[in-house]
């Protein structure tokens, strides 16, 4: 039992580390705090309480910044996102600066001194259709300055600061008003048929609620407006683009002429490589959209120059012949004509890249691409690398790279002021969710804002990752993570859960992800690693699986498995394997090749890869992943398909599926596997979440995300420490 002496000098300790933390300028109870002992283990639904930050704009005169707060309302099983205020200099603590609960999209006037914003308000308990809301900094509520039947979205300044740019799917025709005396009683109306007549061959989109089903009549075009002063009535707002293709990542030429937008304009695209173009349409409207800059490839986020006359752009040629992956590189271009530069042909890593986690704000954009600097000679952009995001600055004439930040972190989005100078951003680690920060690119001296997650994650304890590296089959290098428990014991044996990331061309690396925690609490060593395939290793390295698919990637993670099984604190009779997506796939791929695994959770997978090629909401048509379609090739789809090692699988497994997943369709997949399984009487589950589509574990209903977690180590602790969980009854 303590004394009184030693617990006087424990109270006094403990007061000493509340002095100590005001003094740093941080709240006692954030995570560096000192007392690990009154700390607890991270909680699936930790999730609820989490603060999210996306979409951060930096004012053009670098003053401040505006961005999106995300939220959950437990009860209504909701997220609720405000646009919030922060000071760029720290002087003042972030405030809320809207009252709406489905606020998006702030973006500044070019001269700092009003915002606009999309909203999307509510009637009798129902969102309507979101409208471009404008709010001047010098007080005052948001007024709406449009009034869209569907809705308006990305609002974009003139530089002037007088008209506003937007998208909507709205057809001219349902912008005429009619008069309540000129409307038609419902039973006076003619019959609309609902029956849907087909002829392309992406017909289905995930992520479109409801049916998913794509409404070819209505792509999404530019209009804009005008930005009324004072209490002025709407004005009318002017289409100026038009046509069966849409539009989008619009930006205003430097002399308020001409909008840019990048679009693919070819019929049926699927046929041809991936292709974008930017184009430029006079702002009046009325003119024939005008292609500016072309690549072999699709060019991506973009930045018009301060001279108004080059632009930067993060492209990505598709290769003669087609590769599964193209690396994304930084071009510069002059607008009046000639062909585009790549200033990064030599630098092998992703330009504009970054790496995944399962924390990104489920609402809200993720803005970033090329940003430059005042006098026009460089160009600072994000890349991925070996697992992280951070900033480099490109010469423009040389093309010379150099570092801006460092570190084991993800630069997960960002903007900047008019100079190039200040830049608002969003830094994630693997113990943080999310914060806001300042940067001066001159120093790369970076500095938070905001810490929104810091009461709670005071009270977590959880563990950094350790890097590990190791040699594949053939000696290529694989990098990799460990995430162990936060009571972790060397001396004892414990179980293993290998996460495999989906894609296939993406990465894992130093970003939050609340599922690895959360295993890590429940007692599980976390393993996840980047095979061939992953991006941020090189082009080489990314399209190495090109028509093998799965193969030596799987390989890899088992190089990955036996490197860890060498350090001997892993328990070789219990472990698992899960990941979701190309992840899901693999997870499949690999209980047919081994038996090492005591358990399997297959999320959002793709086990019959002729279904998928059928069903998918994306097509397969040129010789990315295959060479041939399923008809000319069975033999090849049946041999990289895990449907045809079935009679193998011995793991008992459980599919994790979304009723609305049109990227990876469910009868593609998990429903596959499953009812072969059934018929083959070994254990299996399949758990299905209705309304949810491909994004379940990123933006899912915050209820079914927490059921997701909770299913998951539900399995694997059934099967890998001996927890019967009644809710999968004959399954076992």
């Amino acid at each position: 039992m303590m004394s009184r002496h030693t617990r006087r000098l424990v109270l006094a300790f403990a007061a000493s580390l509340v002095v100590l933390a005001v003094a740093q300028g941080r709240p006692f109870g954030s995570p560096d705090r000192m007392l690990a002992q009154d700390r607890r283990p991270i909680t699936e639904k930790d999730l609820f309480k989490f603060v999210w930050i996306a979409d951060p704009q930096m004012a053009p005169d670098g003053s401040q910044i505006a961005f999106v707060r995300v939220t959950v309302d437990e009860k209504k099983d909701q997220y609720e996102n405000g646009i919030w205020i922060a000071k760029a200099d720290g002087s003042e603590p972030p405030r809320q600066l809207t009252t709406g609960i489905r606020d998006s999209a702030p973006r500044w006037s070019p001269d700092s001194h009003r915002l606009a914003f999309v909203r999307s308000p509510e009637k009798d308990g129902k969102p309507q259709p979101s409208q471009i809301y404008v709010l001047s900094m010098a007080g005052g509520e948001g007024r709406a300055i449009t009034d869209i039947p569907r809705g308006a979205g990305n609002p974009a300044w003139s530089p002037d600061g007088k008209t506003i740019a937007f998208s909507t799917t709205v057809r001219p025709d349902e912008m005429v008003k009619k008069d309540a005396a000129d409307a038609k009683k419902p039973e006076d109306k003619p019959r609309e048929s609902d029956v849907r007549v087909i002829t392309e061959a992406v017909y289905r989109a995930n992520g479109v609620p409801g049916s998913g089903f794509v409404d070819r009549d209505r792509p999404s075009h530019i209009w804009t407006v005008a930005v009324p002063d004072g209490p002025a009535d709407m004005a009318a707002p002017k289409r100026i683009t038009s046509g069966e293709f849409s539009e989008g990542n619009y930006k205003w030429s430097a002399d308020g002429k001409d909008v840019y937008f990048v679009a693919n304009r070819r019929r049926e695209s699927y046929y041809h490589a991936n292709d974008s173009d930017l184009y430029s349409v006079p702002a009046g409207g009325g003119g024939e959209p005008r292609r500016v800059v072309s690549i072999e490839g699709s060019i991506g986020a973009y930045a018009i120059a301060p001279d108004g006359k080059r632009v930067a752009f993060a492209g990505a040629l598709h290769g003669d012949p087609e590769r599964s992956y193209s690396q994304s590189d930084l071009w510069v271009a002059d607008l009046t004509g000639g062909a585009p530069r790549n200033l990064t042909a030599g630098y092998d890593f992703d330009i504009n890249g970054g790496v995944g986690g399962d924390q990104r704000a489920p609402r809200g954009q993720h803005p970033g691409g090329p940003v430059w600097s005042r006098d026009g000679a460089s160009v600072l952009v994000k890349v991925g690398e070996r697992g992280d995001a951070n900033f480099v600055r490109v010469n423009v004439a040389s093309g010379r790279i150099e570092p801006v930040t460092k570190g084991s972190h993800e630069i997960v989005s960002y903007t900047a002021d008019a100079a190039g100078s200040k830049f608002a951003l969003v830094r994630s680690t693997p113990t943080v969710v999310g914060d806001l920060h300042v940067l001066d690119s001159a120093s790369g001296a970076m500095k938070p804002l905001t810490k929104f997650n810091d009461a709670l994650f005071g009270d977590l304890t959880m563990n950094e990752p350790e890097e590990m590296s190791y040699s594949s089959f053939d000696g290529k290098k694989i990098q990799g993570w460990i995430l162990k428990p936060p009571s972790f014991d060397a001396s004892k044996k414990h179980p293993l859960i290998l996460q495999i990331h989906g894609g296939p061309h993406a990465a894992y690396g130093n970003t939050f992800a609340h599922e690895f925690q959360w295993m890590a609490a429940k007692g599980y060593v976390v393993l996840y690693v980047n095979p061939r395939g992953s991006s941020n290793y090189g082009q080489d390295f990314g399209n190495s699986i090109q028509f093998r698919y799965p193969g030596d990637d799987y390989k890899d993670l088992m190089a990955g498995v036996d490197e860890i099984l060498k350090k001997e604190y892993i328990d070789p009779a219990r472990m698992g394997v899960t990941g979701g997506s190309g992840g899901g796939l693999l997870t499949d791929w690999v209980v047919g090749q081994t038996t090492r695994f005591k358990a399997a959770v297959s999320q959002r997978d793709i086990s019959d890869w002729a279904n998928f090629w059928y069903t998918a909401d994306f097509t397969l048509f040129t010789p990315t992943w295959f060479r041939k379609a399923p008809f000319e090739d069975p033999a090849e789809f049946a041999a990289r398909s895990p449907i045809t090692n079935v009679a193998k699988i011995q793991t008992p497994m459980m599919f994790i599926l979304g009723d609305e997943d049109y990227r990876t369709p469910p009868a593609a997949g998990g429903e596959d596997l499953f009812r072969a399984l059934k018929y083959l009487k070994r254990p299996v589950v399949m758990v299905r979440f209705p309304g949810e589509n491909h994004e379940l574990s990123r933006s899912g209903k915050p209820w079914h995300r927490i059921e997701r977690l909770q299913h998951i180590v539900g399995w694997f602790d059934q099967w890998l420490l001996g927890k019967k969980n009644a809710a999968y009854g004959t399954a076992s």
